[in-house]
């Protein structure tokens, strides 16, 4: 823990980069070809970024991943491959004000919108009947939350979901550097009202987790400044006690799916295999 506040510094240097309106850097070699391998789709006049790609033979299982705040799906590239060996199809995207995805301004994001934009890429995709495998981190975890509540509830076009894994998500309390920033961006404060409305919706996003028959698991790097262990963990066990859960190395923290891999990726096929 003595170590948060390098972590919250190297996340505010992007933040305070679009603020200052500083033009961004190329895009690597590896950027320009995870962007080169999707492809884009239109929601509501809004281009979504995504990638879909075909995996296992003999496998009709399907996976989505959801990503965090405030990066895109390429916090997968390093566990893609490995997807790719045990399901038929691996699709992510970037949601609408990240990544690759369009960022309109001035725009009212939410997370109800973003869930919305994940039902449509399912239908555009033809998996509107396909039973999904949710893989979701941080923000994504809320999204993943607003979804299987429509699954529950029967919302009409709501997608099938076959199960559910989170991963570290992100805290619904807002630290002061956050508050500051917030007030001299217009596009940040926008993003940024999630959390404002996990605190909000909390009633219907927990009570999704907590009531459903849906096999949930949670994948966990205990280091993580914004979900700190052993609190973090213990209200989440008394909170959802049917869910299994994975606790990665000691040194694991706030993006698992990156700093440990095959960890992460065990941990989650372990899971899948287990049902």
């Amino acid at each position: 823990m003595r170590e948060w506040w390098v972590q919250v510094g190297l996340l505010s240097v992007p933040l305070l980069a679009i603020y200052l309106h500083i033009p961004p850097p190329k895009l690597s070699p590896a950027l320009l070809s995870w962007r080169s391998s999707g492809g884009f789709f239109t929601y509501k006049d809004q281009n979504i970024f995504y990638r879909d790609s075909t995996g296992a033979v003999g496998s009709s299982d399907v996976v989505v991943l959801l990503h965090g705040f405030p990066t895109s799906s390429y916090d997968w590239c390093k566990i893609w491959e490995g997807l790719t060996q045990r399901f038929h199809r691996m699709i992510a995207l970037d949601f609408v004000g990240f990544g690759f995805s369009d960022k309109p301004r001035p725009h009212h994001y939410s997370i109800f919108e973003q869930a919305s934009i994940v039902e449509e890429l399912v239908r555009h995709l033809g998996l509107r009947h396909q039973r999904i495998n949710l893989l979701s981190h941080d923000y994504g975890d809320t999204v993943a939350q607003e979804l299987l509540h429509r699954y529950e509830h029967n919302k009409t076009g709501s997608i099938l979901i076959n199960s559910l894994c989170l991963s570290n998500g992100v805290s619904r309390l807002c630290s002061p550097w956050r508050h500051r920033l917030l007030c001299n961006n217009g596009f940040l404060f926008s993003i940024l009202q999630y959390i404002n409305q996990r605190k909000k919706h909390r009633d219907r996003w927990v009570g999704a987790l907590m009531s459903t028959s849906v096999p949930l698991h949670l994948i966990y790097g205990p280091l993580d400044p914004v979900n700190p262990h052993p609190e973090f963990l213990q209200l989440y066990k008394k909170v959802l006690p049917m869910s299994t859960v994975s606790v990665l190395d000691d040194h694991i923290s706030h993006y698992p799916q990156l700093e440990d891999p095959t960890g992460f990726l065990n941990a989650y096929l372990n899971f899948i295999n287990s049902f």
